[in-house]
């Protein structure tokens, strides 16, 4: 009988080449900004992979490891351009090897026309004279035999320096239109010497990177070869064209295949998005399984269950966990003592881990799991004096603080009203929001593993438990903002908040939606896909979602114009009629807006009146937490409540 609670399928050993993986899980190759600026393993860094080691995953992919600093055009990484980063880098391999995981190092020749010019010098390299993908106007620099010539010995080196730190294996980055991949694809690749023109010909600069491996680490170490089956654009590689391409590399020494999907003209497959559901780069496997019999790994938003069903379905050999494993180091080790209720969820935001690297520059970190890339300075101890512990509100930013200072040993009161999850719980009602109702689970369970007392009542600033506590958490959220504009109070119009609440229940087939922001713009998208209804989202900016990481942004705006949704950019509401919205438009004259129902969704602003009253009695034993403080995210609220578990002493 089918039991989708027993993960054991996926703790079963497999091999790529003369190495052997105890488990069928692996930590999928992610940036993280961590290492030392002149390219050597940090501590923190090498601590990063040793928790997930810790945590039961079969193996590591180490990634952002680029053969020098120029070819990497200004990506933050270890650069394997010298011997004197091997003692760090053995460092950090027998980390992982003492709790019996392998390490892969992935390589990068670089990011060719994916280079941003800001950070490149200006002209990026690629295989021939093709436009930048952040400025289409620049023409990248091809090029030239003398510097593959050069690029080859850098292989080489590299590959010996991976030997010699103790790495298991050695992976290719040859996906998303990386330069490899630019020099495998016609789209890209308008050479006329030996590296264009044919297959054999544009497979040349791959095929001379497997020689240069074998020569530098030797012919016994591993090589797996991850490529994008299908870039999913005009022109790029389809999953036809990708099967000549397996069987060339296949032949030429290729151990094992990693296998994807997307290029950055599509970069919600890049860093795949809540919008994209779950395992969403599965479907190339079936095409890899034809063209070669090596081992097949597959990442894109795998769930415990989709690794499992991929597992257990022999469609590939290897499920790849990324973000879930910045989430949860200790995932593998959770499903493998049948706890998958104690799985933290990566909720796929991507605004702490790629969002960080690509907005601020900085480390890679984790909207659930604020201790990511900073294990050792955020390690939880029990403390050996509980305090008494009140928190006040039952959000992401509330719940996460309750769990830590539960976990450092405090006891804790957590007073909400309603239903655990706060205002999360509106947005999670969604069918691409899954992963936020299973944030909500997650965190109620460890609410009752924990012995957090869930009291369901509003507490008052008389309420005598304040003066008997000894820290008082207050994560009082925030609520919508109602500007004055004529008929705002229209029967018409419903608070984003109580549209949340009961969406099925909204009248009418023409829904205008005031506010173009994340949730505007996600609520829009749930009418349309879930409910069938004509939506009409109404933003003031140039831009809709302008609060959300750009590769979310660029994946809701393609599942928006999907569904049929108009988005009026430019637009300022100036009055709500029986008929609709009156609005003025981006050419700044009166038009209506038709619609039967009126959804508000102008804004948020933090709930201060108990806040204020706390400050005045309470202040030296108060934390203020999430929306209240500053209206923002869940991650936010999730790391202000992290931060406050961890004061209390």
């Amino acid at each position: 009988m089918y039991d989708e609670m027993n993960f054991d399928s996926l703790f079963t050993p497999f091999s790529i080449g003369k190495m052997e993986i105890k488990n069928r899980l692996i930590m999928a190759p992610m940036g993280t900004y961590a290492a030392q600026m002149d390219g050597s393993v940090s501590d923190t860094l090498a601590t990063y992979f040793e928790e997930r080691a810790k945590g039961g995953v079969g193996a590591i992919i180490t990634s952002s490891q680029y053969l020098t600093p120029k070819l990497a055009q200004g990506i933050y990484g270890t650069y394997f351009d010298s011997k004197r980063i091997i003692p760090h880098l053995t460092g950090m391999t027998e980390r992982m090897h003492c709790y019996g995981c392998k390490a892969i190092a992935q390589l990068s020749s670089g990011t060719g026309r994916n280079a941003h010019p800001s950070q490149c010098g200006g002209v990026p390299f690629s295989a021939s004279a093709v436009p930048a993908v952040f400025n289409p106007d620049i023409l990248c620099r091809p090029l030239t035999i003398e510097e593959i010539k050069d690029i080859m010995k850098s292989w080489e080196l590299a590959a010996e320096i991976a030997a010699s730190a103790g790495f298991d294996a050695i992976e290719v980055h040859g996906h998303v239109g990386y330069i490899i991949d630019q020099f495998l694809t016609p789209l890209w690749n308008k050479r006329e010497d030996e590296y264009g023109g044919s297959d054999e010909n544009r497979a040349r600069f791959a095929l001379e990177i497997l020689d240069a491996i074998k020569r530098g680490a030797g012919r016994d170490m591993p090589v797996i070869y991850r490529i994008s089956m299908d870039h999913r654009i005009p022109g790029g590689r389809t999953l036809e064209d990708s099967k000549r391409l397996l069987k060339i590399l296949g032949d030429h020494g290729v151990d094992a295949f990693d296998v994807d999907c997307g290029c950055y003209e599509h970069p919600d497959f890049v860093y795949p998005t809540f919008y994209r559901g779950d395992a969403c780069m599965e479907y190339v496997c079936d095409t890899a399984r034809e063209a070669t019999d090596k081992p097949i790994m597959n990442a894109g938003n795998h769930t415990p269950k989709t690794a499992k069903r991929l597992i257990e379905s022999g469609r590939a050999d290897f499920a790849m966990l990324g973000r879930p494993l910045i989430a949860d180091p200790y995932l593998p080790r959770k499903l493998m003592e049948n706890r998958e209720e104690d799985v933290r969820p990566c909720i796929r935001c991507n605004e702490e881990c790629i969002g960080r690297i690509w907005g601020r520059y900085t480390k890679l970190s984790c909207s659930v799991n604020p201790a990511a890339n900073e294990e050792h300075a955020f390690r939880i101890v029990k403390t050996e004096q509980p305090k008494n512990v009140v928190v006040i509100g039952g959000g992401p930013g509330g719940m996460e603080a309750a769990r830590v200072a539960a976990l450092k040993g405090h006891k804790v009161t957590l007073y909400e009203p309603n239903e655990l999850g706060g205002t999360l719980n509106l947005p999670a009602q969604a069918q691409f929001k899954t992963r936020l109702k299973a944030l909500i689970n997650y965190y109620k369970t460890q609410m009752r593993k924990l012995n957090v007392n869930v009291v369901k009542e509003e507490i008052s600033i008389d309420n005598s438990v304040l003066v008997d506590a000894d820290a008082i958490i207050a994560a009082t959220g925030a609520h919508s903002v109602l500007p004055s504009i004529p008929g705002i109070d229209n029967k018409k119009v419903i608070d984003i908040k109580d549209a949340h609440r009961n969406p099925a229940a909204i009248e009418g087939k023409r829904i205008a939606v005031c506010g173009g922001g994340l949730s505007g713009s996600d609520f829009a998208l749930e009418m349309a896909t879930e409910y069938g209804k004509d939506c009409t989202i109404i933003e003031m900016k140039p831009e809709i979602a302008s609060d959300m990481v750009f590769i979310n942004a660029h994946s809701l705006k393609i599942y928006l114009a999907d569904a049929g949704v108009v988005t009026r950019t430019n637009c300022r509401v100036a009055e709500i009629k029986d008929e609709g919205v009156m609005i003025v438009n981006e050419n700044g004259e009166s038009e209506l807006i038709e619609a039967d129902t009126i959804v508000a969704a102008f804004g948020m602003a933090p709930n201060r009146e108990l806040t204020d009253e706390l400050k005045k009695r309470y202040n030296k034993k108060l934390i203020c937490v999430g929306d209240c403080v500053e209206v923002g995210k869940s991650g936010k609220a999730i790391r202000s409540g992290f931060y406050a578990g961890m004061q209390v002493e």
